[in-house]
């Protein structure tokens, strides 16, 4: 992606000052809220090797497939709990509207989660979601 397209996080920062770095590794999300965004960025472009690699160790399956008929709109952070800076543990309630446009046609939703997050090793991780 374009460095200076606008992130598919929704920040309202470029793609190079937001999400770009993370999926490059060049630094780890500083928050739970961060990595959220950065997993959804991953999910919109595409990349399921920053998926695997922001997964907690334990919960982490063996390969993630990306349907290349979803495209993922835009992300809604709804609440947050811990997951700053100082926190080993946080919450990230989210809304995240897709469109599907399959063979048999188009639909859309709204995938609605909580999803838990953890640091291993200092860095933020996805550990689970319940929607």
């Amino acid at each position: 992606m374009d460095p200076d397209a606008r992130c598919p996080c929704g920040s309202g920062l470029t793609y190079g000052e937001c999400c770009g770095p993370l999926h490059n590794g060049a630094t780890s999300a500083p928050t739970a809220e961060r990595l959220m965004r950065s997993r959804f960025s991953a999910f919109a472009m595409g990349d399921p090797a920053y998926l695997l690699r922001s997964w907690h160790p334990d919960a982490r399956p063996a390969s993630i497939e990306i349907d290349p008929d979803t495209r993922w709109l835009w992300l809604e952070i709804v609440r947050t709990e811990r997951g700053s800076e100082r926190d080993s543990d946080g919450v990230v309630e989210f809304r995240a509207k897709y469109r599907v446009d399959a063979p048999e046609g188009r639909s859309s939703g709204v995938q609605h989660e909580v999803s838990t997050f953890a640091r291993v090793a200092g860095e933020w991780v996805y550990v689970d979601g319940e929607a």
